[in-house]
């Protein structure tokens, strides 16, 4: 499934760079992504993968990525992900983050971001809506701590 949106077209050109020059790319484009220092491993029209490194910027008093923070991977991912699909002339807004911590983590984070098609479709063909966009957030341990559900809507942008 190809599409016209801007957002996808720029990530596939970028895809013959290094992933250092993608997460440069997107982290200039939104300074908190570049800030946290999240990185890409893999940005596609259904599948986004990221990290965020635990560090100082990112940390909170126990040496562990901040509860704040382990939530950017996810909206991350997510949203990257629904802005890939969207038609141009709409905009993606996150409506509502749950997020249950479960566990302490364990060193750098990981969210893996997925659309099935159906989902893809109806983004691409609705000039505003909503849907809860699964995202798998892991530590090194490859466990979750923390369980978040987004909900994203999109609309039509301003004239």
């Amino acid at each position: 499934m190809s599409s016209t949106n801007r957002l996808a077209t720029y990530a596939k050109r970028l895809s013959k760079y290094p992933k250092s020059v993608l997460s440069w790319a997107v982290g200039h484009a939104v300074p908190l992504v570049g800030t946290a220092g999240i990185h890409f491993e893999k940005l596609t029209e259904n599948e986004v993968i990221l990290y965020l490194k635990n560090r100082r910027k990112t940390g909170n008093h126990i040496g562990q990525i901040h509860a704040a923070a382990m939530i950017l991977p996810a909206e991350t991912a997510t949203g990257i992900i629904v802005g890939m699909n969207v038609p141009d002339d709409c905009l993606p807004l996150i409506k509502s983050i749950k997020s249950d911590f479960v566990r302490r983590s364990q060193v750098a984070m990981r969210a893996v971001a997925t659309l099935t098609p159906e989902q893809q479709e109806k983004i691409r063909n609705t000039h505003k809506g909503e849907l809860y966009v699964p995202v798998n957030v892991t530590d090194e341990s490859g466990e979750q701590p923390v369980v978040c559900e987004m909900l994203w809507a999109w609309i039509p942008k301003k004239k």
